[in-house]
């Protein structure tokens, strides 16, 4: 896990007028928010929009997009409101944050109602920004890098969402490589003997050439 000014770094690498002294503020803001909340893998839960923000910086992201990752879960999950937000931070970053509330909120049952299609559409039509969007999938990329702490019957509804909805959506944006990943780790959890073999067959090849 990163601290804030390993984070910084990252940003100002791509970025070199990135406001740290903001960045700095979100993290800590994280961290204050979700004190006292913890993963079911039993980490402290900031580390996971900690992780989410890494993934964005990784992709070179704005400010405001990072920011938003880090305090992507404050609205829905803390006493923090989107008046705290707009006036910490800015009205760009409230309304990015209640964004990705509003489709963490949003009932996906793909394979149950055949409406996969339907779903990527509402969370394309949901998005009025498409930094929003970016937000969700890496959280979910985060989430699926670590479904194995949850029970399950969990694993196979995330896998599931993800395999129908998440990973099409990554593809359609042109980011194929997140598609790619969440794909892979879905089919880990849906079929793991199958992607072994997969795997095996895959290494042999490569050996033999």
């Amino acid at each position: 896990m990163i601290t804030a000014d390993d984070l910084i770094g990252l940003i100002r690498a791509y970025n070199p007028s990135t406001n740290a002294e903001q960045i700095a503020k979100a993290y800590g803001f994280c961290q204050e928010m979700h004190e006292g909340q913890f993963r079911r893998s039993g980490e402290p839960y900031y580390t996971h929009p900690v992780a989410v923000a890494r993934i964005l910086a990784d992709q070179h992201l704005d400010d405001a997009t990072i920011i938003t990752a880090l305090l992507h879960d404050t609205i829905e999950d803390t006493k923090a409101s989107f008046v705290d937000v707009e006036r910490m931070f800015s009205r760009e970053v409230a309304e990015l944050v209640d964004g990705v509330t509003k489709l963490t909120n949003l009932q996906l049952s793909s394979r149950v109602n055949k409406q996969a299609e339907n779903f990527r559409k509402l969370i394309m039509a949901t998005s009025k920004d498409i930094r929003v969007t970016l937000v969700k999938l890496a959280d979910r990329l985060h989430n699926m890098r670590t479904i194995r702490s949850m029970t399950p019957e969990k694993q196979q509804q995330k896998a599931l969402e993800t395999m129908d909805i998440y990973a099409p959506l990554a593809g359609r944006m042109g980011m194929h490589w997140l598609r790619e990943e969440l794909e892979d780790l879905a089919f880990q959890v849906l079929n793991p003997d199958g992607r072994k073999s997969i795997m095996r067959r895959f290494i042999k090849l490569q050996n033999e050439t």
